[in-house]
């Protein structure tokens, strides 16, 4: 009997997790837009003129730069989600709910290259395009 229960318990969990997966991947489906940007030498620095450190501050002002300071890069797109100056200051909790490498993260601070942003409703990934 106890086998039985222990059985019944672990099959339980077993149907748990695989629903919390299939639900990971049904957020994950709530794209809203993607958009491509490079973050040149003027994305690094706040208007300021303040060393930005952080992944998320960067990427951020590289959406402030081309939204409200008219600077861009030949090789920034335009998105709708970071038009908003209100969706811009959500860009770090975004950022810190999605999957971005450690590796990506790095070259975001320490270097000049192409992301690729996808938005969701929760939470942003960024990957690297080209360095």
């Amino acid at each position: 009997m106890k086998l039985n229960c222990l059985s019944l318990l672990f099959a339980c969990l077993l149907i748990g997790s695989a629903s919390g997966l299939r639900a990971g991947v049904v957020d994950a489906g709530d794209l809203i837009e993607s958009y491509t940007a490079r973050l040149s030498a003027r994305d690094h620095f706040n208007s300021n003129g303040q060393r930005l450190t952080t992944p998320a501050a960067i990427v951020r002002q590289d959406r402030a730069n081309f939204y409200a300071y008219g600077i861009r890069d030949p090789e920034d797109q335009p998105d709708q989600f970071f038009s908003r100056k209100e969706n811009r200051e959500l860009l770090e909790s975004l950022l810190d709910r999605g999957q971005t490498t450690p590796g990506a993260r790095m070259a975001i601070v320490n270097g000049t290259p192409l992301i690729r942003v996808d938005i969701y409703q929760r939470f942003i990934n960024v990957t690297i395009v080209s360095e």
